[in-house]
């Protein structure tokens, strides 16, 4: 099952990235649970604040301070909404970053091995890590943390750097 079928467009934020002979193949964003720690710490300071604003003298500074908070939640999420991770005929990449922008590539011809890791709460909620090894180079992409689907973008990927040489008559 292809997750982006060929025909599909990359969004804009990534589609400029990508060389006009590239042939995107997939293109997902990074999962949500990346947002477990800002939504937890947003939690927990509205929590703190409500309490904390039954006793201190100073309640206008402690809803000040978690209006900063859900602020910084805002621009994660909006940081969040603008990550791509794009496997294309020719190369992986990952894009990052609402104003600095960054984009980790790696040409597939250079990954020799690759590898995927689920922890518990990856396996619960449905999402991985990436791990891709060059030779013995350091490159700018080797670790994908939080990706959708990890099982199906592993197979997939699997196929794209190591083809079957041997197609069988069926194929």
């Amino acid at each position: 099952m292809r997750l982006v079928t060929p025909g599909d467009s990359a969004p804009a934020s990534v589609n400029k990235y990508l060389l006009p002979h590239e042939n995107q193949v997939i293109t997902v964003r990074r999962h949500p649970a990346v947002l477990m720690v800002p939504v937890g710490l947003v939690l927990g300071g509205l929590i703190v604040a409500g309490v904390l604003s039954n006793m201190a003298t100073v309640v206008s500074w402690i809803w000040w301070g978690w209006l900063i908070l859900l602020a910084w939640f805002v621009w994660r999420v909006a940081e969040w909404s603008v990550d791509y991770f794009v496997i294309t005929n020719q190369r992986m990449l990952l894009t990052t970053g609402l104003i600095t922008r960054k984009v980790a590539m790696m040409p597939l011809a250079k990954v020799t091995d690759m590898s995927f890791k689920r922890t518990i709460a990856g396996r619960m909620l449905g999402y991985g890590e990436f791990v891709l090894e060059s030779a013995g180079q350091d490159q700018a992409l080797s670790t994908v943390e939080y990706l959708p689907y990890p099982e199906q973008l592993y197979l997939e990927v699997c196929e794209m750097i190591f083809p079957n040489k041997n197609p069988s008559a069926d194929d």
